[in-house]
C-alpha cells in the first residue's frame, strides 16, 4: 500500500480512561474481528493482563478503515497506562505519526494523561483529543475540555467524543485520525532501514521480531542485516497484525508487522536495532531508544539449585519481550546462586515475576527490593549501588546518595491538606500547587524514591478517596543520611534481607521488622533470636520460642526426678539443635521488609 494511505498511531491516556475498551471498537467497527470473535480487552493477551483488568505490554494491530471512498490501512498500538510501563510507551510513540490522547469525561486530566501527553509531544507526533466515556450519567465534558488546554495547552475545540463501551462516534475518532494524523515520509525505493521495536520467543519457530518499516521494502526471502550485531539471516516469513499473526510477501514504508528468520539465539535481536537489507546496507542506523534506567532492584533465586539454567533462558526470553527489564548473575549466602534484576517500579516488578510463574512454570524465590543509590567515594570515584551487598566499609564513603523523584499529584483541593502531611511524613520537599479548574489541584512535590515506590501510591488513594491520582519522574541523587540495616537469624547475618534506609527511621523500621520475620518465620525445635543491626550496634531483638513436645506425656505419676531426667535430655538436645539446626526462612519474610503500615 502506498504510503500516503497508512496512518500509524497510538492511543494514550491515564489508567482506566478506557484505552483497550476503544481499540476492540475499533477492531469490530472495521472488521477486523466479528461479533463473534469480540471479547472485552482483545488485545490484551497475557493471563496477567487479563487478572488484572491492566495493560501491561504495548499491542499493535492492523485495521482497514474505508474513508470517503479510499480505504486506509490504520497501524493502532495500545499502550499501558501505569507509570511503571512509560517505557513501553516511549517505544510504542517511536513508531508513530500521532497519537490518540483519552481523557476521562467525569475525572478528566489525571496525573498520567499529562505524562502521556507531554511524552507524544516531545516524540513529535500529532495529538487528536478524545474525550471517552460520554454515556456516563453524570459527566462534565466543558470543564474537562479546559483541563486539556490549560494544564496540557492542546487545542480541544475539535475534540472528538466518543463511548467506548457503548460504541458511540467510533468512526468519527477514526475519520479524525485519517483527517489529522500525517502519513509516514518514507519511499519504497530507497535503502531498507526497519525499526525493531518489540519482539518475543517461541519455542517452535524461534524469535518473532516485531518491525516498523521507516525507508525501502522488506520481502519474504530477502537476506537481511542487524546493524548492531553485524548478523544476516534469511527472511523465512513476514506479517502483520490483524489482530492475529497474518503473513504478507512484503512489508512497506510506514507498515508495522513481524519477522521470522530462525533466529535461536537471543542475543541477536536488540530492540531499538535497524534491519537493513544484507547485499545493499543502508550506512547510517535508526536513532532506536533511550536506554531505560532501572530504579528498582531485586534478587530472584531458583527454589531448586538445579533450575538455575532454566532460570536464566526464561530472563532471556522475557528481557527480549520486555526491553525495561534487566538480571545479571549474583549470589547469596543465604540463597545460592541466582540473578539480580532491575525493574521501573514496583508493580513492573511483580508482574515480571507473575509472568515469570505463570508462563515459564518457575518457583522463585524473590528478595525484598531496593532503589539503586550513588556513593562518592573518598578518592572522588563516584559509584552505583543496586545491592546492599555491594556497600563498601562506612570509612570509604564520603556521601551517601539517594534518588530524587519529582511527584505531580492531582487531586481534590479538600485533599491537598492529607497530600501535603503525606509527602511532609515522607521527607517531601515542597515546590508548588496549581489549581486545575475550581475543584482541583495539582501539587509538586520532591521525594526520595524509596518512600514513593514503596507504598505512596495505596497511602495516596487511601487519604484521597480514592481520587488523587499521582506521577513521578527521577530527577537525580541528594547525599542523605543513610545507614545499611542487616537482619541476623540465629546470629548469622541474612544478606538477602539486608535494606538500605534513612537513619531517622533506621530504629523504628528495625523494631518493626523484626516483629514482622517473628510472625513470618515457624517455630523450630530450638529458639531463634531475631535482631537488627546497623554496623555492629544491635537496634531491635525479638525472639521466637522453642517449640515445645510434651516429652512427660507417657509419664503417669509416679517420682517427678523420672520427669526432670526427660526434661533435662530434650534441653540438651535443643542445645545441639540451636548448634547445628538451620532456620528456614519462607518467601513472605522477604517480602514482609517492604510492608510499612505498622511503621505509621
Amino acid at each position: 500500500m502506498e504510503p500516503k494511505f497508512i496512518r500509524n498511531f497510538s492511543i494514550v491516556a491515564h489508567i482506566d480512561h478506557g484505552k483497550s475498551t476503544l481499540a476492540d471498537q475499533f477492531l469490530l467497527k472495521t472488521g477486523a474481528i466479528t461479533e463473534r470473535e469480540f471479547r472485552d480487552q482483545i488485545l490484551d493477551d497475557l493471563d496477567v493482563e487479563r487478572e488484572r483488568g491492566i495493560t501491561v505490554k504495548a499491542r499493535t494491530v492492523a485495521i482497514d478503515f474505508k474513508y470517503k471512498g479510499q480505504v486506509y490501512e490504520l497501524n493502532l498500538i495500545d499502550t499501558p497506562g501505569h507509570v511503571d510501563f512509560h517505557y513501553e510507551v516511549s517505544r510504542s510513540l517511536a513508531a508513530c505519526e500521532g497519537a490518540l490522547l483519552l481523557v476521562d469525561a467525569f475525572q478528566g486530566v489525571q496525573a498520567q494523561t499529562v505524562a502521556n501527553a507531554y511524552a507524544a509531544i516531545e516524540a513529535g507526533l500529532e495529538i487528536v483529543p478524545c474525550v471517552n466515556k460520554i454515556d456516563l450519567p453524570v459527566t462534565r465534558i466543558e470543564e474537562v475540555l479546559d483541563e486539556v488546554e490549560t494544564v496540557i495547552g492542546l487545542d480541544a475545540s475539535e475534540a472528538v467524543m466518543v463511548s467506548a463501551k457503548q460504541g458511540i462516534n467510533i468512526e468519527d475518532a477514526l475519520a479524525a485520525i485519517v483527517e489529522r494524523v500525517p502519513a509516514p515520509s518514507g519511499k519504497p525505493d530507497n535503502k531498507l532501514q526497519a525499526l525493531v521495536f518489540d519482539g518475543k520467543y517461541d519455542k517452535y519457530r524461534g524469535v518473532i521480531t516485531y518491525v516498523r518499516i521507516k525507508e525501502g521494502t522488506i520481502r519474504k526471502g530477502q537476506t537481511i542485516k542487524f546493524m548492531k550485531g553485524g548478523t544476516t539471516h534469511e527472511v523465512l516469513e513476514l506479517g502483520r497484525f490483524r489482530p492475529n499473526m497474518t503473513p504478507c510477501d512484503e512489508l512497506g514504508p510506514g507498515q508495522v508487522g513481524y519477522m521470522l528468520c530462525n533466529i535461536k539465539q537471543l542475543s541477536i535481536v536488540n530492540v531499538g536495532d535497524t534491519v537493513t537489507d544484507a547485499r545493499n546496507p543502508s550506512t547510517e542506523a535508526l536513532p532506536g531508544y533511550k536506554k531505560p534506567q532501572q530504579m528498582v532492584f531485586c534478587g530472584m533465586y531458583p527454589l531448586d539449585v538445579s533450575d538455575f539454567e532454566k532460570v536464566r533462558d526464561e530472563l532471556q526470553k522475557m528481557s527480549l519481550n520486555d526491553a525495561s527489564f534487566t538480571f545479571v548473575p549474583d549470589t547469596s549466602d543465604a540463597l545460592g546462586f541466582g540473578f539480580r534484576a532491575g525493574f521501573l517500579g514496583l508493580l513492573h516488578m511483580e508482574i515480571i515475576q507473575q509472568r515469570l510463574e505463570d508462563e515459564a512454570e518457575l518457583d522463585l524465590i524473590q528478595t525484598a527490593p531496593n532503589v539503586t543509590y550513588e556513593l562518592l567515594k573518598t578518592n572522588g570515584e563516584v559509584v552505583l549501588i543496586n545491592n546492599p551487598q555491594e556497600l563498601p566499609d562506612i570509612g570509604q564513603i564520603k556521601e551517601f546518595r539517594e534518588p530524587i523523584a519529582r511527584v505531580t499529584f492531582i487531586a481534590p483541593k479538600e485533599c491537598i491538606g492529607a497530600i501535603l502531611k503525606l509527602s511532609q511524613d515522607r521527607r517531601g520537599i515542597y515546590k508548588n500547587t496549581e489549581y486545575i479548574g475550581t475543584q482541583r489541584a495539582q501539587i509538586t512535590y520532591e521525594l526520595p524514591l524509596a518512600e514513593v515506590i514503596y507504598d505512596l501510591h495505596d497511602r495516596l488513594k487511601s487519604a484521597t478517596k480514592g481520587y488523587g491520582t499521582m506521577d513521578y519522574e527521577v530527577i537525580g541523587f541528594r547525599d542523605a543520611e543513610l545507614v545499611k540495616v542487616d537482619i541476623l537469624v540465629k546470629g548469622n547475618r541474612v544478606d538477602a534481607l539486608s535494606t538500605i534506609m534513612h537513619r531517622s527511621v533506621a530504629d523504628r523500621r528495625g523494631r518493626s521488622l523484626c516483629k514482622r520475620l517473628k510472625e513470618e518465620i515457624s517455630k523450630h525445635q530450638f529458639e531463634i533470636p531475631l535482631q537488627a543491626a546497623i554496623g555492629a550496634r544491635i537496634i531491635a531483638r525479638e525472639t521466637i520460642s522453642a517449640l515445645r513436645k510434651d516429652v512427660t506425656a507417657k509419664c503417669y505419676g509416679g517420682d517427678i526426678s523420672r520427669k526432670r531426667k526427660l526434661w533435662q535430655k530434650q534441653k540438651e538436645g535443643k542445645k545441639r539443635l540451636a548448634q547445628f539446626g538451620e532456620v528456614e526462612i519462607p518467601q513472605s519474610a522477604f517480602l514482609s521488609v517492604l510492608d510499612m503500615n505498622d511503621d505509621e
